[in-house]
C-alpha cells in the first residue's frame, strides 16, 4: 500500500509537533506577522507536491510517486483526505507522470504533469484526458483566475491558460526566472519566483507590482484573511508578508529535513505538502 495511512481507509493522522517558532516570527508579532499552530500531520505519502480544495471540502494532494520527478512513468498519482487529514482515497486519480500543482474549476480536477495538464472529474477521479502543451519545460503551479485556467512553467518563465480545446500562453517575462506559485487574487494574478524569491503582482497579463523580495525557492502563495500573504520556501520556511511588504519567517524545517511545498490556503487552514518525508501538513493561521 502506496499511503501508509491507507490501511484501514479511515487512519488518525501522525500525530506530530509544530515546530518551535523562530525568532524571525516572535520579533515580528508585534509589527502584524501572523503565526502558524499545527492543526494535524498526515503520513506515507510519495513525494508529495500540491494541494487542492476539494468539492465537498476535503484536501487534493499531488505524489510524484517513486521514481525521477522528470519522468512520465505513468507512477504519479493524487490523494484525497478528509478535511480532518484522514485519508478518503489513497489513490483517487491515477495514471499520471509527476503531478505537480493542483486545481479545480466547474467540477473538473486540473492536475499540471510534465508534458501538459490532465484533467479528472473531482466528483468521482474519472479521468477526462489530458491537454498536452508543446515545449514544456517544468509545469508547475495552477489557479483559477477571472474564469482562466492557468499553470505556470518553472522551466520556461511562461503561464499557459488551458481550456479542455487546448493551451495557449496567458503570459510569459524572462525576469520570471524560476517562475513557481501563481494565485488568483481578484484583479490581479499573484506570482512566486524562485530564482530571487520574489512575490509579485500581475494586473492583466502585462503590469506587474513587486510586492516583496528575498524568500529564495519561493513556492507556494496563500491569501491572509484581513490582509497580507503566506509563502513558502520549498527548502523548509514558511514566510508572512503583510500588505506593506515586510517579510517574516514564520517556520524553519530546514534542519528537520522536512520540505515546505506548493502551500496552499483555504480560510484560515493552511495545507502544506512536504516532499519529503512524504508528509502533509495543515496549520492553522493565528495572531493579529
Amino acid at each position: 500500500m502506496l499511503l501508509a495511512l491507507a490501511g484501514c481507509n479511515r487512519p488518525e493522522p501522525e500525530p506530530a509537533a509544530a515546530p518551535e517558532p523562530v525568532a524571525e516570527a516572535a520579533g515580528a508579532a508585534g509589527t502584524g506577522a501572523r503565526s502558524l499552530e499545527m492543526i494535524w500531520m498526515a503520513s506515507g505519502f510519495e513525494q508529495p507536491e500540491g494541494a487542492a480544495l476539494a468539492p465537498d471540502g476535503g484536501y487534493f494532494i499531488s505524489n510524484i510517486g517513486p521514481g525521477p520527478e522528470t519522468e512520465l512513468d505513468g507512477n504519479g498519482y493524487i490523494s484525497k483526505l478528509n478535511p480532518d487529514g484522514t485519508v478518503a482515497a489513497a489513490k483517487f486519480a491515477e495514471g499520471l507522470g509527476a503531478p505537480a500543482g493542483l486545481a479545480v474549476h466547474e467540477g473538473v480536477l486540473y492536475a499540471a504533469d510534465r508534458d501538459g495538464v490532465a484533467m479528472f472529474d473531482a466528483a468521482t477521479g474519472a479521468a477526462k484526458g489530458k491537454v498536452l502543451i508543446e515545449g514544456a519545460g517544468f509545469l508547475n503551479d495552477m489557479t483559477v483566475w477571472k474564469g482562466d485556467v492557468l499553470v505556470s512553467d518553472s522551466g520556461t518563465a511562461t503561464i499557459h491558460r488551458i481550456t479542455p480545446d487546448g493551451a495557449s500562453v496567458f503570459a510569459v517575462n524572462a525576469a520570471w526566472d524560476g517562475i513557481n506559485g501563481i494565485l488568483g487574487d481578484g484583479e490581479r494574478l499573484l506570482i512566486t519566483t524562485m530564482t530571487e524569491g520574489k512575490l509579485i503582482g500581475l494586473d492583466g497579463a502585462s503590469t506587474e507590482t513587486l510586492i516583496a523580495a528575498g524568500m529564495k525557492d519561493a513556492d507556494g502563495v496563500g491569501l491572509v484573511p484581513g490582509g497580507g500573504y503566506l509563502v513558502s520556501s520549498w527548502p523548509g520556511e514558511i514566510h508572512h508578508v503583510s500588505p506593506d511588504g515586510a517579510v517574516s519567517l514564520l517556520v524553519d524545517t530546514k534542519a528537520d529535513g522536512i520540505l515546505q511545498n506548493d502551500l496552499s490556503v483555504f480560510g484560515d487552514v493552511v495545507i502544506v505538502p512536504n516532499w519529503e518525508p512524504g508528509t502533509v501538513t495543515a496549520w492553522k493561521i493565528t495572531g493579529p
